[in-house]
């Protein structure tokens, strides 16, 4: 099952261990994602071998857990986790144990979340060690809490979560059991830390079916605890003349979905959509509930961008989402509506936007909500990114900077500030506009500021 040539340094640490008399597995999503057929992301260890007994044993450790037997090793430049076998007794605040025992490998399988996620793998002998029927799960393609479901939940609250991530990143289905007890008690998702809660929402919209999971998030009662400002798109009616998707709710998931469709287009953009251009576009219309009004001639959301952008602000904010991320989401939502108007502005004003560094996500976010419109037109999309790329081609022939933010500051006596980048960027526009040609022309134009 695993090709040598993948992390050979992990099984340095398990050799070690096992010459030293100790049993020594990969353990969990990497075993789990490797039967799978995917490239796993880490290769965490457990062992036999007490805490100490690893820190004699390997060269280089970092005692990160000690007291619940985990410890970091450091192997030619690599990090891995080197777990001791262990059982679980009390989980009073819904995420760590009280108490931990040191035990053997099937009573450690015993103690974890998910049977996909309970198999060891010694890669010393192409052996899987699989106490928890995780591999007839994984054919079954079935997410199966270990156990009672509830006992699991109760442990650990962020597994209501984990749940339905692995249910829809991998497209699998749900035990019966295991989805009635995370509709029981989805409410205790609220006790979880706002930043284990961004965590998994993040891996979760960034999966293959993100718009699945969102659908069930609100289906099971979760929606409604982390995100209650989506849950108010639910229900809320379109105007039938541009919308025959269906409601608010119907529509974002939509967008969501078709952010990469076969029509995306990563030039200029990354091969990958960025974790922000995901959650603009599913939150692109959060304001509209707020703004439904009814006149005589059809359903209109006056403002609902602005206001959304507002309430992006609020929900990324209490998710602990850094300033940075939260002012380009917000900033994508303001501006959503904006794409089509830009046809029809001058070119000096279409050059001030295809300069703005979000630019190109404002782009593809338009293209998503395009997308999530029945019937869906593409046509103003493809006419402005014809005309975005031909401007940035001629943009990268010019000479990067005519003149610098220092130069700017000395010949108007300012300090730095966000002045600085406006009057750079009007240079730079009356740049491309072949209006200014060199140095001099640039420091007489920014001259002309004064006063």
């Amino acid at each position: 099952m695993y090709n040598h040539s993948v992390k050979p340094t992990s099984i340095q640490i398990i050799e070690i261990l096992k010459k030293a008399g100790h049993e020594a597995y990969w353990a969990g999503g990497c075993v789990r994602d490797m039967l799978l057929g995917t490239k796993p992301k880490d290769f965490d260890i457990v062992t036999s071998a007490k805490p100490d007994e690893i820190e004699d044993l390997l060269e280089h450790t970092i005692p990160i857990g000690k007291e619940f037997g985990v410890i970091l090793a450091v192997q030619n430049g690599h990090n891995f986790e080197v777990a001791t076998f262990r059982s679980d007794s009390g989980y009073s605040d819904g995420r760590r144990p009280d108490a931990v025992e040191f035990t053997n490998a099937k009573e450690d399988a015993k103690r974890r979340d998910f049977t996909i996620n309970s198999m060891f793998y010694d890669p010393t002998k192409d052996e899987i060690i699989d106490h928890m029927e995780g591999q007839k799960d994984l054919k079954e393609k079935l997410v199966r809490f270990i156990g009672d479901p509830e006992e699991r939940i109760k442990e650990d609250h962020l597994r209501l979560l984990r749940a339905v991530r692995f249910k829809n990143n991998f497209d699998f289905q749900y035990h019966p059991d295991t989805y009635q007890a995370i509709k029981k008690h989805a409410a205790l998702i609220s006790k979880i830390s706002k930043e284990r809660i961004r965590d998994e929402l993040n891996k979760m919209i960034q999966g293959d079916n993100a718009e699945k999971g969102f659908e069930e998030l609100y289906e099971l009662g979760l929606l409604e605890h982390i995100l209650p400002e989506a849950c108010k798109m639910k229900g809320v009616a379109q105007p039938s003349i541009y919308h025959h998707e269906g409601d608010v709710w119907e529509h974002s998931l939509l967008a969501l979905k078709n952010l990469t469709d076969e029509d995306f287009d990563p030039d200029p953009l990354p091969e990958t959509i960025s974790l922000n251009l995901r959650w603009a576009t599913f939150l692109h219309d959060i304001g509209k509930p707020d703004k439904f009004k009814y006149d005589e001639e059809r359903i209109r959301f006056d403002h609902h961008a602005e206001h959304g952008a507002e309430l992006a602000r609020s929900i990324l904010k209490r998710l602990k989402f850094s300033k940075k991320d939260i002012d380009r989401v917000a900033w994508l939502i303001e501006h959503h509506m904006m794409v089509v108007p830009l046809m029809e502005m001058p070119e000096k004003r279409k050059r001030h936007w295809f300069l703005l560094d979000g630019f190109p996500e404002l782009l593809e976010l338009y293209r998503a909500d395009a997308l999530g419109i029945d019937p869906p037109d593409l046509s103003a999309y493809h006419e402005l990114k014809k005309l975005y790329k031909h401007e940035i081609a001629e943009l990268k022939l010019m000479p990067k900077n005519l003149i610098s933010g220092s130069k700017v500051m000395e010949i108007l006596k300012i300090k730095a500030g966000e002045e600085i980048g406006k009057i750079l960027a009007e240079v730079r526009e009356e740049q491309l506009a072949g209006n200014i040609k060199n140095e001099k022309e640039a420091e007489e134009f920014v001259k002309g500021l004064k006063g």
